[in-house]
């Protein structure tokens, strides 16, 4: 489903120049769940702008569904660390909100608008404004807006890390959920490894600046998820033990520029 071949991308600016990304070759499959994890200015979020087509690379290609990606495009919905609602539209009227931009039919989306309102708990707050919603509530909203056009892709920046650790692990499972039920190519940035390790089928490891495909590591845990009771921690923990440990290790030539598959 997406492709990254060679791809980099250098930023240049009165401080001169920046070399965030360097040769990434990845292949994400169709309906995957894919984590990226690394250091802080390792190009996590650059990586997920060049796919949404809001970034050229540099140096590289990457396609789509086998298309080339020249600019965004309607089938890849993003979705950010904040919510971003529009504060005068009620919760529906901010989930319809692709629909007015790419001039579908309103009548023909709300009923699904409707039906993702339902599926992440929020039946009866269509009619609310994002104001009288807590943090996790308006990412529900936000979530259910990015899923309206019923996207092939998905990308999503750190969308949980400005939420309370109850509220992200109980989004975390939602997410699951969700994209167990709809089938969408996920590709996820986080700091948490924890979280990549609870949610995708591979973590993507970049090293340090210029960030580079350090490792991939499958997580063969059974899904659904979860870190109550009787469930997968024991898993969990040490896979997470494992990617911190290759997280701490210094980059060498035996580690850099190992190609995804």
């Amino acid at each position: 489903m997406i492709r990254l071949a060679g791809v980099s991308r250098t930023f240049t600016g009165r401080s001169g120049t920046v070399e965030a990304l360097r040769g990434i070759d990845l292949d994400v499959a169709q309906g995957e769940f894919v984590a990226i994890v690394g250091r802080s200015g390792c190009g996590k979020s650059t990586l997920l702008r060049l796919i949404a087509g809001l970034l050229p690379p540099t140096e590289g290609e990457i396609t789509v569904a086998g298309e080339r990606v020249t600019k965004t495009r309607r089938d890849i919905a993003m979705l950010f660390q904040r919510p971003a609602l529009l504060p005068w539209r009620t919760v529906l009227d901010n989930v319809l909100l692709p629909v007015e931009i790419f001039g579908w039919r309103r009548a023909s989306h709300r009923a699904r608008a409707m039906e993702l309102l339902e599926m992440v708990g929020l039946g009866g707050f269509e009619k609310r404004l994002p104001h009288e919603l807590s943090g996790g509530m308006q990412q529900r909203v936000s979530l259910c807006r990015s899923l309206i056009g019923n996207p092939r892709v998905m990308l999503m920046d750190e969308p949980f890390s400005a939420l309370d650790a109850l509220t992200r692990e109980e989004l975390s499972v939602e997410l699951q959920r969700v994209h167990m039920e709809n089938a969408a190519t996920i590709v996820f940035v986080t700091h948490s490894i924890d979280e990549a390790v609870l949610l995708a089928d591979r973590v993507i490891v970049l090293s340090p600046r210029p960030g580079r495909l350090r490792k991939v590591v499958d997580i063969n845990i059974p899904r659904p998820r979860s870190l109550g009771r009787n469930a997968h921690l024991e898993e969990v923990a040490r896979c997470s033990a494992d990617l911190h440990e290759l997280l701490m290790e210094r980059d060498s030539p035996a580690t850099a520029g190992v190609k995804g598959h």
